[in-house]
């Protein structure tokens, strides 16, 4: 029988498991995997996204790269939807603080995804729609949370395509709405989960303060944001 496989993730007949974690860095894939899972195994390597299954707690789960922004976000996320069956995506990512009760290394769960991307219209709705967590992933994860003793942030965040943006008041705005802090890749994995009748949930380490001029390291980036694995790894 003829191995699943798409452009973009080539298992070679290699287990992908319901639930799967995706950050953005396929290097912080390899970091979990190595430090956090038994019985490792890789499925992919393709374009250097890299991707594993391994247990934890003697369940199965897996952890694989997304690459940055909605579109590369887009992409792997459908196929592991629809070519895979992945049931459960819970990104874990890194985004910037753009209000000052935020600080370096805090926890925030995405109830919420504003975006400033025009992903949905492939969708042809006839309003305006509003982009949200499953709300399943999200009591779980605030159930864990709460029992690790750790402090989290629930709330709206932004979903960008946008990273250098030309207008500089811009994220000002958001702020002024209430948005905690900008990401780039939320709205398209609740996206294509909600039309795909999945769950979906968006853990994020602040990594820096963009107001504040506050930033973490790239090598931080990679394997000190452990609270939000923490989490994550007890979802599966």
């Amino acid at each position: 029988m003829k191995h699943k496989e798409t452009p973009h993730i080539k298992p070679n007949g290699a287990e992908i498991a319901e639930t799967i974690l995706l950050p953005g860095d396929p290097l912080r894939a390899k970091f979990i995997a190595e430090t956090y899972l038994e019985d490792v195994i890789q499925f992919n390597e393709v374009r250097g996204m890299l991707g594993y299954t391994g247990s934890f707690k003697g369940k199965r789960i897996s952890v694989m790269g997304t690459g940055m922004g909605t579109a590369s976000m887009g992409i792997y996320s459908w196929e592991l939807i629809h070519v895979f069956g992945v049931k459960n995506l819970i990104r874990i990512g890194s985004a910037g603080a753009i209000q000052d009760h935020l600080n370096l290394y805090d926890i925030v769960f995405a109830l919420g995804s504003s975006t400033d991307t025009n992903y949905g219209h492939q969708y042809n709705l006839p309003g305006n729609y509003s982009i949200t967590a499953s709300f399943d992933l999200l009591e779980k994860a605030k159930k864990v949370a709460d029992e690790q003793g750790q402090k989290v942030h629930i709330g709206n965040v932004l979903s960008s395509d946008i990273f250098y943006n030309a207008d500089a008041t811009a994220l000002q705005k958001w702020s002024d709405m209430g948005i905690l802090c900008a990401e780039m890749e939320s709205a398209g994995l609740y996206m294509n989960a909600a039309h795909a009748g999945v769950n979906a949930l968006c853990i994020l380490t602040i990594s820096d303060h963009i107001f504040r001029h506050e930033q973490t390291s790239q090598e931080e980036r990679q394997t000190a944001f452990t609270k939000m694995m923490d989490i994550a790894l007890e979802l599966a």
